[in-house]
């Protein structure tokens, strides 16, 4: 029988983090210094999405000048534990199911991907 150990990675077409309606995320804004807060606010449009997100394509318009708080390896700096790996791994898989979970379903596709994306063989 085959044993799999999950490792995080972002899938293509996903962009459940890019939700961003703090009514639905302020653990994300208290976790936040002030002028990252500021500029998180400044990112989220209307419709509770980052203003920079492409919701036809899934994509970012920004990804490689996004800010810190939007790299899934500053989730550590931010949100863990002292005790937890220096690389972030865990937390990293489960802010991403919940995030998906929450936009997509946990039985949805993207959810299937995302799990299919982080299952490695040993």
């Amino acid at each position: 029988m085959a044993c799999y150990s999950e490792r995080w990675q972002c899938i293509s077409q996903c962009g459940a983090c890019c939700r961003l309606d703090p009514s639905q995320r302020p653990e994300a804004l208290d976790a936040l210094e002030p002028g990252q807060r500021e500029l998180y606010l400044s990112m989220v449009g209307a419709d509770g999405w980052c203003i920079h997100y492409n919701s036809g394509a899934r994509s970012c318009g920004i990804y490689e000048q996004r800010p810190d708080f939007c790299r899934v390896s500053n989730l550590v700096n931010l949100f863990g534990e002292p005790d937890q790996t220096s690389n972030g791994n865990d937390l990293a898989i489960a802010c991403c199911k919940q995030q998906i979970r929450s936009e997509y379903g946990g039985r949805g596709r993207v959810m299937k991907r995302f799990l299919q994306a982080i299952r490695r063989h040993p």
